[in-house]
């Protein structure tokens, strides 16, 4: 059986086996404290979801178009303008089947073989492979935790070579909780402008930063950038509707036609019920946001203060999303009952069955002297699982 070289070199999750093994944990009754939530513990709100069941009631269950229905995409228009002051027309908007499958559609229409796209490290995991599956080239840059894990001009310049196309920025970030400030994405939208690189911006946490900072679009910083950048954002996280996949762009409209053809011919139209359940969530009040928002501060300022409260283990303040980046290198190379500690697999894996706390390891980010924790869950959960980090740590020889 000859299967596509391409598609079979894409990789499964690193962190499969660890998920799997928590969850038949779980189905077995064991008391699993899971840190690996990538969407918010909270339901949808009430609004939206009325939204959904009278769009039903009006049957509103046919095709729409390919790139979403026209009140949608004003109201995202609307949205540009009011949050982050950008001027964009509905023609340039695409709705897509939540965020991810936005990127997807900006990768094959920007990339030709052999095309490089610059990823900071750590990085979130379906990057690359999204870059891969356009046959282009990911070239990772590394980034300090020193810097909280942001992109450097410097390095930015160095990494650029002849090939390279495009440059992501995801700001809010995830793996690591930083958020870019106007004047460091000033900085590396010069280089993206001189070097006339794609800047595949991805701000789905948008909604998600504290400490009085302000979400700041790269696209926003002038006419040529703007030109550049293909925007990427959805209502999966700041609604809390991960489960209903919608996501969506705003790009140069010759960006747009393309990934609207794409889109045609591999899904055509996003759900479209949920697409009137976003129109609600994207006019409606936004009370219940920054309730949510204010919860996963308290959890971040506990988890952080808990985390290096902890001999062995350090975390940096994460300034958005709802993530922890854990450092674990000054206990790799210990021991827990005869199996070393040689990077963020086996501490994860150990940990699991030491203690039934289920964590992501860092190597799936490209960053395997750390692991990521979800504050995306009760405050209760982080204060028993953290104790059982604890535990686990004091249990660590050599």
């Amino acid at each position: 059986m000859r299967l596509s070289v391409k598609s079979s070199s894409i990789s499964d999750s690193l962190t499969l086996a660890i998920d799997a093994k928590a969850k038949k944990m779980k189905s077995e009754g064991m008391d699993v404290v899971g840190f690996g939530a990538g969407e918010p513990d909270f339901d949808t709100p009430s609004f939206i979801k009325e939204a959904a069941k009278e769009a039903l009631d009006r049957g509103m269950t046919r095709y729409t178009p390919v790139a979403g229905i026209a009140e949608l995409k004003e109201a995202i228009c609307r949205k540009f303008k009011e949050d982050n002051g950008l001027d964009y027309k509905p023609s340039q908007i695409i709705v897509s089947n939540g965020a991810k499958h936005s990127l997807y559609n900006a990768f094959q229409a920007i990339l030709n073989p052999g095309d490089e796209v610059i990823i900071p490290s750590p990085y979130w995991l379906s990057y690359p492979e999204l870059v891969r599956l356009a046959d282009g080239v990911p070239v990772f840059v590394e980034t300090r935790e020193e810097d909280d894990f942001k992109l450097k001009p410097e390095d930015l310049k160095k990494a650029i070579t002849p090939k390279t196309k495009a440059l992501v920025i995801n700001s809010p970030n995830n793996p690591c909780g930083c958020v870019y400030e106007r004047a460091e994405l000033q900085a590396i939208a010069e280089i993206a402008v001189e070097n006339q690189l794609f800047v595949v911006s991805d701000e789905v946490y948008e909604a998600m930063v504290y400490d009085g900072l302000q979400h700041t679009s790269i696209a926003s910083l002038g006419p040529e950038i703007k030109d550049l950048t293909i925007v990427v954002n959805g209502v999966s996280k700041t609604y809390a509707m991960t489960g209903w996949r919608v996501g969506y762009a705003a790009a140069h409209e010759d960006v747009v036609k393309v990934m609207s053809n794409v889109q045609s011919h591999t899904t055509s139209n996003p759900n479209s019920i949920a697409q009137y359940a976003s129109l609600a969530a994207l006019t409606g009040p936004k009370d219940e946001v920054k309730a949510m928002v204010a919860e996963f501060d308290t959890r971040r300022k506990f988890m952080v203060e808990r985390i290096n409260s902890i001999p062995g283990l350090s975390c940096r303040m994460p300034k958005g999303a709802f993530y922890v980046m854990m450092n674990i290198s000054q206990v790799i190379g210990k021991t827990y009952k005869g199996r070393r500690i040689d990077g963020s697999l086996s501490f994860a894996d150990a940990l699991l069955d030491a203690q039934m706390v289920a964590v992501v390891p860092g190597v799936a980010f490209g960053a395997d002297n750390f692991v990521r924790l979800s504050y995306a869950v009760s405050l209760d959960n982080i204060k028993k699982g953290l104790g059982r980090i604890e535990a686990f740590i004091k249990e660590l020889e050599g």
